[in-house]
C-alpha cells in the first residue's frame, strides 16, 4: 500500500486526529480512505483486554486470559529461548481477542528494589533485561500482533510518577537505562514504544527529542510509532514534533484541535504532522489485517496453561538447601502452613491485573503429589494484621509434621502499579509465624511468593528456601514438582538480595526529593554496585542453587568468544546458566568492578558434558564517552570472567583489545567516590562533575503557586483554601485506605498526578482549558477561575460533539 499517497488523500484534520485516541484503547479510524483502527491492551504478562468499563489500573474486569509468570520471574529464567516460546502463547491470545499491540514487555531497570512495579521488569542488569525483552518481542510479534516496550525511559519510581524529573548523566542513561531499549530495538525491531510519564532531564520523555529521534529513531533505527503512556501526554504538539506518534487515551478532540491550531498558526509544520502519521499508518496497515482475518478464533486455553507451567517450572530459584532438605521424599508428611497456599500470589496489582482462565492453588492440587498431609492452616492474616488464633493453629499443626512448607512472602498491595514499596521487611506477622514454627519444629522449607528482593534475617535459620516470584496461574503445581523432585530448580535471580535496604546503592537518592530523581549512584545500580564498594550480600545476582552439581573447565577466550567446557557432575538431569562478565584491568575511566556481557543456559542430563560457546557483542568492551558523544572502547586488558553467579566465578581469561583513542572525559581528583565506587554519599560537586553542568533546582515553588505540571498532592501549600481542602480530603482518604492495608489505587494515582492529567484523563471530559481555570482557583483567583472552567466547559462540549462525528 502507498502509504504517502494515502497521508496525501487525508485532510488535515484527518491527520491531526489520528494522532490521538479514539477511545480509552483504540486508535481513530478514516473509513473515507480506508485506515482501520486497532486496538492495544496492557499485556506483559497476560491479555488485560477490558470489555466493559476501562482504566489503566486493572480495577475492571477483562477478558479471561492466560496469566504468565511476570517479567521479574522469567528473568529469574536466563531462557530465552522459553521466554520467547511463552511469548508466542501471548501473541495468539492478543491476535484471537483482537488486540492488535500488547504493551509490554516492561523493560525499566531496578534501580531501587522498593520501586513498585519492579515485578513488572527483568533485572537490574540492562543486557539480561535486553535479551529478555527482545525474546518477548519476537515471540509476540510472530503471531501478528506488535509488541510495546515500556517505560522508555529512566522510569524508576512510582511516587509521583508524572510529576518527576529523572536527573541523570549521559552516560549512566545510555549504559544503564538505555541499553536494554537498545538491544530490544535493533534486535527484535518492536513495532511501538511506550514513552514514560517522567522528564528526562528536563524534558517529557514523550516529547524527548534526544530520546524519541536522535536514539530511538537515528542511532538505533526504530521504525515502529510511539505511544505515550496513558495520561502521559504533557504537550501535544510538542510531542508530535519530537517523535510521538500517538497521545492516549482519547481527550474528546481537545489535543486534536490543539494540533490543528499550532499548524495553521506555523507552530508546526505539516511535513511533521505527515511523517508521525505516515509511520504511524506504516503500522497500522500492517497489524489490523491480522486479526480481522483471525475474528472468531480461539485459544487453547489447556495448552496456554501448559505453557506457563513451564515457564513457571524454569524460573523458580532454589536459594537454600541444607543437608539436601529438598528435594522432599516419597511420602513426607508435611505441614502446609500459609494463605498463599490456598489462596495463591501470582501476578502484581494495576494495569497489568490478569483475569486468569484458570488458577491452580497448592491446596487443590497437592494431592496430586506422593506427599502425606498433616493438616493445612492460614497461620496468618494476608494483609498483614496479627492473629494470634491463626498463628497458634499453625504452630500445633507443625508438631505433627515432618517438614513443614511454609507459604509466606508480600501480598498484592506491596507491590503495585502507583505505589512504590516503604521498605524490603516481609510483613510483622509472617516473620511472627516464623518465629513461633521454628520453636516446634527445624524442618521448615519456606516457600516464597514476592515480584521484589525482600530482606530475610531469618535466612540462616531455616534449611530450605525456594523462590516462585510471582509465577503466573500455573506457578503452584511448578513448586510442588520442584518441591517433590520432579523437576530440578534452574533459575537463578536476576537481581541482587542485599542484607538490609540501607545497603543498596540508591538509598540516600530514592524516590524523588519534590520534583528531582537524582541518579547521584550513576552506574553503580545492583551488583555493579556491590562489586565494587565490597558490600557483600545476602544473595548475589546470578546466584541459585540445583540438586545437582556443574564443573567448568577448558577456558578459550577471544574478543569475540568465549568457550568452555560445562559437566553436570552430579546424579540428577538439570541446567546451569553459565555467565559471562568483563572486567577492565587499569582502566583511566571508572567502571564497574565487573558486567555481565552474556550468559547462556545449559541443558545436561547427568554425567553429560558439552562444549558451551558464548559471543561477544559489539556491547562487550564499549563505554559512552560524554566528551566525545559516542561510544568508545578503551584499549588495553580485559579479564574475562566465567561463573554460576557474579561472585562466583569459576574460570578465568583475559583478551587484549584495541582501543579507539578517545579522550579521558573525567578528572579522577574531582569523582574519588566514582572511581571507588562508594556512591552512598556523592556530594553536589561530584555529582555536577558527572552531570557536566549545574544540579537543576528540583524543589517546588515557596510562594505558594502550583503550575499545571505541579503534582495534586502539593495542595497542602497552595494559595487557596478550598485547594487547600481538596487535599486534607484527599489525604484522609489515602492515610485510611492505607491504614486499612488496603491503598485505593484510584486514590494514589489521583494525589501523585500532576493537574494536567485531569485533561489528559478524562476522555475529554475536561480540557486544558478548563486545567487553566483549575489552576486560577488553586492558585487563589476563584472566581476568575471558575468562569474559565465553565466558559470551558461547554467549549470543549462542541470539540467532542465533533470528535465523536469523526468517529
Amino acid at each position: 500500500m502507498d502509504i504517502k499517497k494515502l497521508v496525501k488523500d487525508m485532510t488535515l484534520e484527518e491527520k491531526c486526529y489520528m494522532l490521538s485516541g479514539k477511545d480509552f484503547w483504540q486508535t481513530r479510524s478514516v473509513n473515507r480512505v480506508g485506515v482501520p483502527s486497532i486496538f492495544l491492551s496492557d499485556g506483559p504478562h497476560g491479555v488485560r483486554k477490558q470489555a466493559g468499563a476501562a482504566d489503566q489500573l486493572g480495577l475492571n474486569a477483562s477478558v479471561p486470559a492466560t496469566c504468565y509468570p511476570t517479567a521479574a520471574t522469567m528473568a529469574n529464567s536466563w531462557d530465552v529461548d522459553l521466554a520467547e516460546e511463552m511469548a508466542e502463547a501471548l501473541g495468539e491470545e492478543a491476535v484471537s481477542q483482537e488486540v492488535n499491540v500488547l504493551l509490554g514487555p516492561g523493560l525499566n531497570i531496578k534501580r531501587s528494589p522498593l520501586c513498585g512495579r519492579n515485578f513488572e521488569y527483568f533485572s537490574e542488569d540492562p543486557y539480561l533485561a535486553g535479551k529478555m525483552a527482545g525474546a518477548y518481542v519476537k515471540g509476540i510479534q510472530s503471531k501478528g500482533a506488535s509488541a510495546c516496550p515500556k517505560h522508555f525511559a529512566a522510569n524508576s519510581q512510582e511516587l509521583r510518577r508524572m510529576a518527576s524529573d529523572s536527573v541523570v548523566d549521559e552516560r549512566t542513561l545510555r549504559e544503564i537505562y538505555l541499553t536494554g531499549f537498545e538491544i530490544a530495538v535493533r534486535e527484535a525491531h518492536p513495532r511501538a514504544i511506550m514513552s514514560s510519564y517522567n522528564r528526562v532531564n528536563g524534558e517529557y520523555a514523550n516529547e524527548n527529542k534526544h530520546l524519541l529521534r536522535d536514539i530511538l529513531v537515528d542511532e538505533w533505527g526504530f521504525d515502529g510509532f510511539v505511544v505515550s503512556d496513558w495520561g502521559g501526554s504533557n504537550d501535544h504538539v510538542a510531542g508530535v514534533a519530537n517523535g510521538s506518534h500517538l497521545e492516549m487515551p482519547t481527550t474528546g478532540g481537545d489535543s486534536d484541535e490543539e494540533l490543528i491550531a499550532a499548524v495553521k498558526s506555523g507552530k508546526i509544520s505539516e511535513a511533521a504532522v505527515d511523517e508521525r502519521v505516515e509511520e504511524l499508518l506504516n503500522v497500522i496497515m500492517q497489524l489490523a489485517p491480522v486479526t480481522q482475518a483471525a475474528k472468531g478464533k480461539e485459544f487453547d486455553v489447556e495448552a496456554h496453561h501448559a505453557m506457563a507451567g513451564r515457564a513457571a517450572e524454569g524460573s523458580i530459584v532454589l536459594l537454600k538447601n541444607d543437608h539436601r532438605t529438598l528435594p522432599l521424599k516419597k511420602g513426607t508428611k508435611v505441614a502446609v502452613i500459609g494463605d498463599f497456599a490456598q489462596k495463591p500470589r501470582y501476578q502484581g496489582a494495576g494495569s497489568s491485573v490478569v483475569n486468569p482462565t484458570k488458577l491452580d492453588s497448592t491446596l487443590d492440587i497437592i494431592e496430586n503429589f506422593d506427599l502425606k498431609m498433616a493438616g493445612f492452616s492460614a497461620g496468618y492474616v494476608r494483609t498483614g494484621e496479627p492473629n494470634d488464633v491463626l498463628k497458634q493453629e499453625a504452630v500445633n499443626l507443625a508438631k505433627e509434621a515432618q517438614v513443614v512448607l511454609l507459604y509466606i512472602g508480600l501480598d498484592e498491595i506491596s507491590e503495585s502499579e502507583g505505589l512504590d514499596r516503604a521498605h524490603m521487611k516481609l510483613p510483622k506477622n509472617q516473620e511472627a509465624l516464623l518465629k513461633a514454627l521454628l520453636k516446634v519444629n527445624k524442618n521448615i522449607v519456606v516457600v516464597l511468593s514476592a515480584g521484589s528482593p525482600i530482606e530475610m534475617p531469618w535466612a540462616d535459620e531455616v534449611p530450605a528456601i525456594i523462590h516462585g516470584y510471582l509465577s503466573g496461574q500455573a506457578g503452584a503445581a511448578a513448586m510442588l514438582k520442584a518441591i517433590t523432585g520432579q523437576i530440578n530448580p534452574s533459575g537463578k535471580l536476576a537481581e541482587t538480595y542485599p542484607f538490609k535496604y540501607e545497603d543498596t546503592p540508591a538509598y540516600h537518592y530514592f524516590p524523588s526529593r519534590e520534583r528531582s530523581a537524582e541518579y547521584r549512584e550513576g552506574l553503580f545500580v545492583g551488583y555493579r554496585y556491590y562489586a565494587t564498594a565490597d558490600v557483600p550480600v545476602r544473595y548475589p545476582f546470578g546466584y541459585g542453587l540445583s540438586y545437582t552439581a556443574f564443573d567448568y573447565s577448558d577456558l578459550k577466550a577471544t574478543e569475540k568468544e568465549v568457550q568452555f567446557t560445562l559437566k553436570n557432575a552430579g546424579a540428577v538431569d538439570g541446567a546451569e546458566v553459565a555467565q559471562i562478565y568483563v572486567s577492565a584491568k587499569g582502566s583511566e575511566i571508572f567502571r564497574p568492578a565487573l558486567e555481565l556481557k552474556g550468559f547462556k543456559k545449559v541443558f545436561l542430563k547427568a554425567g553429560e558434558s558439552k562444549t558451551v560457546k558464548v559471543l561477544l557483542d559489539d556491547k562487550a568492551f564499549r563505554y559512552f564517552n560524554v566528551k566525545t558523544n559516542k561510544w568508545e572502547t578503551e584499549g588495553g586488558e580485559y579479564e574475562i570472567l566465567v561463573g554460576a553467579s557474579c561472585t562466583d566465578i569459576r574460570l578465568k581469561g583475559s583478551v587484549s583489545v584495541a582501543g579507539t583513542g578517545a579522550p579521558n572525559p573525567y578528572k579522577k581528583n574531582e569523582m574519588a567516590d566514582y572511581y571507588s565506587g562508594k556512591i552512598t554519599a556523592v556530594s553536589d560537586s561530584e555529582f555536577e562533575a558527572l552531570l557536566g553542568h549545574a544540579i537543576p533546582d528540583g524543589s517546588w515553588s515557596k510562594d505558594g503557586l502550583l503550575d499545571a505540571n505541579d503534582a495534586i498532592c502539593q495542595m497542602y501549600y497552595a494559595k487557596s483554601g478550598p485547594a487547600r481542602l481538596v487535599w486534607k480530603i484527599l489525604t484522609n482518604m489515602k492515610n485510611k485506605s492505607e491504614a486499612k492495608g488496603k491503598p485505593d489505587l484510584n486514590i494514589l494515582f489521583i494525589y501523585n498526578m500532576p493537574f494536567r492529567g485531569i485533561g489528559k484523563m478524562a476522555g475529554g471530559m475536561c480540557s486544558q482549558e478548563m486545567v487553566d481555570g483549575i489552576m486560577k482557583i488553586v492558585n487563589g483567583h476563584f472566581f476568575g477561575g471558575l468562569g474559565k472552567v465553565i466558559g470551558g466547559f461547554f467549549r470543549q462540549r462542541k470539540v467532542m460533539k465533533k470528535a465523536n462525528d469523526m468517529k
